[in-house]
């Protein structure tokens, strides 16, 4: 009867998982993300230089901003840009996560 149950655990986490958006599919459909960022984090659209979104591959950005902060702007939205509006309702926990990693992987 145990042995049922893990599986069932296991099945249901594997199904959850696979649901999941990849970063990716994130970052290019329902996050929406390249519209501002533009299809490779700098930042060069139109919007992007209207708001003066900066760019998320340089150095310097990336050493200035923790992971933790990543996960909470795109948890809670920017403070400094209101356009930049919160996820936390939009995104798992996970696909929160696997965006901090996308983000942080930008331009490498």
């Amino acid at each position: 009867m145990l042995g049922t149950h893990i599986v069932a655990l296991l099945t249901l986490s594997f199904a959850a998982t696979a649901l999941a958006d990849s970063a990716e599919e994130i970052w290019k459909g329902k996050g929406k993300c390249f519209e501002c960022h533009g299809s490779n984090g700098r930042g060069q659209t139109k919007v992007g230089k209207k708001e003066k979104i900066p760019d998320l591959t340089s150095p310097r950005w990336k050493s200035r901003h923790s992971d933790a902060q990543i996960k909470d702007t795109i948890t809670n939205g920017s403070e400094d840009n209101p356009k930049m509006k919160p996820f936390k309702d939009k995104l798992t926990p996970e696909e929160i996560d696997s965006m901090v990693t996308f983000v942080r992987n930008l331009g490498t």
